[in-house]
């Protein structure tokens, strides 16, 4: 029986969405935004130099047709393959919106976000942490970088024991604390805590985010977890489940849909994930689902606006997936995806909205050209047998 593996890379996004200009990082719209395309760009010219040399190196993405989709979502006319550019509906550029969409529903909201300005949080919500935490106050209460702010106020969290809480462009509501001071299960428990009523705001997520080290050396750890809004409808992942079929997830996707539809997740860092998806590769049952979704793109080296970094990692990556394409059955489906852009080249530190790439292995080869995001849940839904609910 057919197998499925769905892999997301985090904000591998190829640029062309129609709607950029009406998404923002600070004053400057994201018309022209092309995470891929600026990356190579910036390679092809010896300006992604650390740690790497020379021209973007993706010869099994490239084969897969990642180009070929960067093109025709930027209006090209190519030869068409078992490739597609997809395009998103959904109000956002942010996690939920894209992997609920690439799962099947699109999000019918708009989401809530919190001003950029100081205090970010509303007296309400303040409250309702503190009373969760225990404590007289909180730390930040503003727009940041996760980094910066642990650098920044890490030692006055570990002295005051209030926690850190901020947020981004996303519609987040973030808490950092300390696994020792603080403690991982406290924030575990403070996140779910309060996570009902930012949901009943719509916001889309409450994150923790755990760290370790001392003033000066403080670094976030692999423990992050997100409490996101539960999907409105059924996704693929229940499409499956209702079929009887088990399904596997890598990486925080099991978090981004509030664990529906999910029998088993793997987590850990990205070199982990790429690990847990190899040994599915040999060990998920005939007509099995496995959703994986690889964020480092996109949280080191997207949102820090590392180019090289990010060049690294898609090397690395496309390495991975070149050993793995031989070890699947001649029955399974790989869909290479992602789910929104974060240019690295881009003004501000905040995703960008693009098209994103489809790229197809196991497929009967037909063509796939401009899709929609929904449309990627569908395909792997065919190919397992199963329908939508």
């Amino acid at each position: 029986m057919a197998r499925a593996f769905l892999v997301v890379m985090d904000s591998v996004g190829i640029g062309g969405a129609p709607d950029a200009g009406d998404y923002f990082n600070g004053d400057m719209p994201d018309t022209g935004a092309n995470t891929l395309g600026h990356i190579a760009e910036a390679c092809a010219a010896g300006e992604a130099e650390d740690g790497r040399s020379g021209p973007l190196a993706l010869p099994h993405l490239a084969a897969l047709g990642v180009f070929d989709a960067m093109a025709r979502a930027n209006g090209e006319q190519v030869t068409q393959g078992p490739w597609g550019a997809a395009t998103e509906v959904s109000r956002g550029k942010d996690t939920p919106s894209g992997h609920w969409e690439l799962a099947g529903v699109p999000v019918p909201w708009e989401w809530h976000y919190f001003p950029d300005a100081v205090p970010a949080f509303p007296d309400h919500v303040v409250e309702a942490v503190c009373a969760a935490a225990g404590t007289d106050g909180i730390l930040g209460n503003c727009h940041a970088s996760g980094t910066r702010i642990i650098a920044d106020l890490g030692a006055e969290h570990v002295r005051s024991g209030q926690p850190i809480c901020y947020t981004s462009a996303d519609s987040v509501f973030q808490i950092a604390a300390h696994e020792t001071h603080f403690g991982l299960e406290r924030l575990l428990d403070l996140c779910r805590s309060v996570a009902p009523a930012l949901h009943g705001m719509r916001v889309g997520r409450v994150i923790a985010r755990p760290f370790v080290g001392e003033d000066g050396a403080f670094e976030r750890t692999v423990n992050r977890r997100d409490f996101a809004i539960t999907p409105p409808a059924p996704i693929l992942t229940n499409w499956v489940q209702d079929a009887g079929r088990r399904v596997y997830g890598v990486g925080k996707v099991g978090d981004i849909f509030s664990m529906q539809g999910f029998d088993a997740v793997r987590k850990g860092a990205d070199v982990d994930l790429m690990r847990h998806l190899s040994d599915l590769v040999d060990e998920a049952e005939d007509g099995s689902l496995t959703f994986a979704n690889f964020v480092e793109f996109d949280s080191l080296y997207g949102h820090r606006r590392d180019v090289s970094g990010y060049a690294r990692h898609l090397e690395w990556f496309d390495a991975e997936i070149g050993r793995m394409l031989p070890r699947l059955r001649d029955d399974d489906l790989l869909v290479l995806t992602a789910d929104h852009g974060n240019d690295p080249t881009w003004v501000g530190t905040d995703h960008t909205r693009e098209r994103v790439p489809v790229l197809v292995h196991g497929s009967d080869g037909a063509p796939l050209g401009l899709i929609g995001f929904q449309d990627v849940a569908h395909l792997v839904a065919r190919h397992l047998g199963v329908s939508p609910k």
